[in-house]
């Protein structure tokens, strides 16, 4: 029993939506389907949930929203003349795309949320009717009714774990059952949606409930490579990954899948695969728990900008009590989240997404480290790019780090700072940002050529 989910770009067009009939009517095991909402035909095109937006800023600022109505209805209805669907389908595509501009806007938190899931939960219509008409039994299913229950976070829903009882239920259905990604029903009946990309959440928190045998994710590329093709050309295929490798990959940049979907996977243990719409007979890269080949000792290479690193001096501050629980006090009565913590014996930094900071809060931070915790020198430093080397079956290898290292240093790259994990999955190294693809490529010369 598979579970399938299929991106944006996947349901772009009728012609994608054809490669998309095909996926799942050649494999029976494939019962439940889960639908982003149309992505862009091509690189000049609109997203329909960037339409989505615009039509809500509109509304909320008392515009006139008939052009971007028009412009979303027709976007569908394109779809379903091509597919030659009944006009049925897309008269209430266009009744549920205009009643949004009804909706109250005053005291109305998941008002933003009711309008981006408009696009998953329409096309999840539109594609349920598209396989009946064309011979499938199949049922459009609602995210309530399909147990997906969340707390009520507006644009960062999580699911409730008491929902996983409820969508196991679904196993009980006979049809293919085509559910919208993307957002879940809180318990007060709202519409609250994941954090953008969030199908792919949806796809994993279904996998997991109905306790599939696999979950396969179609995107538009064959699947996971090595390094950012952007940046490398023609990088190597991943064939296989483990969870807990793809974790870090998605964290420092990879972006085919959203990090947050691997959660209900993993605690499920289901395998996982990233495959291409366009090219389905490609193995794509397989996600699992543990790998099967021993001898793989790096997977992949990935880069993120837009890091800064508040260091901090202080002489005998390793015997200190509290002094790490009060700096990170600093930060959280800020509301700031930070992501690592390399430390040595009279230095600490802390390093986090520049997008946490503000003048206001940067002054703040310095004002406190220096007034109440009395170091002897504090900075922020910015424009900071994290590398990350990773693959689990590094810590049975001698020298990942030295041959690192070595790279970066006949590429005439300074590292700011280097880090690793206990369970040593990933080395992190942290470069200034105008050297991220210098040593994204000195590395993967080194590790894959």
């Amino acid at each position: 029993m598979k579970v399938v989910k299929f991106g944006g770009s996947s349901l772009a067009s009728a012609t994608q939506l054809e490669k998309v009939f095909n996926i799942v009517k050649e494999d029976e095991s494939r019962k439940y389907v889960v639908v982003s909402a149309p992505g862009k035909r091509n690189p000049e095109d609109t997203k329909v949930t960037d339409a989505l937006i615009k039509y809500f800023k509109e509304y909320t600022n008392g515009k006139d929203t008939s052009q971007s109505q028009e412009w979303i209805i027709n976007r569908y209805r394109s779809i379903t003349e091509e597919l030659d669907l009944d006009e049925e389908i897309i008269e209430e595509i266009s009744r549920d795309i205009k009643s949004l501009a009804t909706l109250p806007k005053s005291d109305n938190t998941f008002l933003y949320d009711t309008f981006l899931a408009a696009g998953e939960n329409n096309n999840a219509k539109l594609i349920a009717a598209y396989f009946v008409k064309n011979g499938l039994e199949a049922k459009y299913i609602h995210p309530k009714n399909a147990g997906i229950f969340v707390t009520s976070e507006p644009c960062n829903a999580r699911i409730l774990p008491s929902s996983y009882d409820k969508i196991e239920e679904l196993s009980n259905h006979n049809e293919i059952l085509v559910i919208p990604g993307f957002f879940g029903i809180t318990k007060e009946d709202q519409v609250c949606t994941f954090s953008r990309g969030g199908s792919d959440i949806t796809g994993s928190i279904i996998a997991a409930g109905v306790k599939a045998d696999l979950y396969e994710n179609f995107t538009d590329v064959d699947g996971i490579f090595a390094a950012h093709p952007g940046i490398i050309k023609q990088p190597h295929s991943i064939p296989e990954l483990t969870y807990k490798e793809m974790r870090e990959l998605a964290y420092a940049g990879f972006s085919v899948l959203h990090d947050e979907a691997l959660v209900p996977a993993y605690r499920g243990k289901i395998p996982m695969v990233i495959k291409n719409t366009n090219n389905p007979k490609h193995p794509g890269t397989k996600i699992v728990l543990n790998h099967t080949d021993e001898n793989v000792k790096v997977v992949g290479i990935a880069g993120d900008s837009g890091f800064v690193s508040i260091n901090t001096t202080k002489y005998l501050m390793n015997r200190e009590v509290g002094f790490g629980r009060k700096l990170l006090q600093i930060l959280e009565d800020l509301n700031i989240s930070w992501d690592h913590m390399p430390t040595g014996i009279d230095d600490l930094s802390v390093i986090l997404r520049s997008k946490e900071l503000t003048p206001i809060k940067e002054q703040e931070i310095l004002k406190h480290l220096i007034q109440d915790l009395q170091v002897d020198y504090a900075e922020i430093e910015h424009d900071l790019s994290i590398i990350m080397i990773v693959g689990e079956n590094m810590k049975n290898q001698i020298g990942v780090t030295a041959t690192a290292t070595k790279a970066l240093s006949e590429n005439n790259i300074n590292i700011q700072m280097i880090s690793q994990g206990s369970s040593e999955v990933s080395i992190m190294f942290v470069v200034n940002q105008e050297q991220e693809k210098q040593a994204i490529k000195a590395l993967y010369n080194v590790f894959f050529n």
